[in-house]
């Protein structure tokens, strides 16, 4: 039986190289889009089934083509993901137009053009998952965060309203919140042994996302919240 296929957009050395990892591990066929994939050739293992290509989530001409080259090269992909975002931190007087915009860009308008391609395919197919990456923002928007919230909101909406429509139609469609900074070797340097539990692994991130597309459609999870297990909350 031919191998699943698994496309990760917004893929970098954290949360979207562990997820590719963990799909490729499940015997899954993986593209890892970038804008740069260059930068995560280090990363590539002798024999692994994963593909790097690239892919501005921001651009529509760059999503189709990237949905047009897996369905020539491999087929129809049965989990999509989508992880691209940016992030400009400043308080509501100091942001530009221009980093607003962008930062919506990335973090919602890519997410509708990813889920709408991934959609394409999976409602012909009548089967897929589509999982869109979330955070704290997209539930609460903090002071000097707007260019977070705002973007992480709407994709939320997005995935609401993909996830009631397409649902009947066979297609799993899932938002999960990370709720909590993601554990990356800069972190790890910068914190103390005892004070690492309060991030959350990249590789226990995408064992989550994993057993979301292997979930039977008579239970399937929408909204998925993850947070470290020492927070106090």
């Amino acid at each position: 039986m031919a191998a699943e296929i698994a496309v990760v957009v917004g893929v970098g050395p954290g949360l979207g190289w562990a997820l590719t990892e963990r799909f490729a591990q499940g015997g899954m066929e993986v593209v890892a889009a970038a804008r740069n994939p260059a930068r995560l050739s280090a990363h590539m293992k002798t024999g692994a089934n994963v593909r790097l290509k690239a892919c501005d989530a921001a651009q529509a001409a760059s999503v189709a083509n990237l949905f047009a080259s897996v369905e020539k090269e491999l087929g129809s992909p049965k989990l999509v993901v989508f992880n691209a975002g940016t992030f400009m931190r400043g308080g509501i007087l100091d942001l530009t137009p221009e980093s607003f915009e962008q930062c919506w860009r990335v973090g919602c308008f890519g997410g509708f053009l990813v889920g709408q391609e991934a959609a394409r395919l999976m409602v012909t197919a009548g089967a897929g998952t589509i999982i869109f990456t979330g955070a704290t923002a997209s539930l609460r928007g903090s002071a000097g965060f707007a260019n977070l919230a705002v973007p992480k909101f709407g994709l939320r909406a997005l995935a609401q309203s993909m996830a009631r429509e397409l649902g009947p139609k066979g297609v799993h469609v899932a938002h999960v919140i990370i709720d909590g900074q993601i554990e990356s070797e800069r972190n790890r340097d910068l914190v103390e042994e005892r004070a690492r539990a309060a991030f959350l692994p990249p590789s226990a991130i995408a064992e989550s996302y994993y057993q979301l597309h292997l979930q039977p459609r008579g239970a399937w999870t929408h909204e998925l919240d993850l947070r470290p297990w020492a927070e106090k909350f």
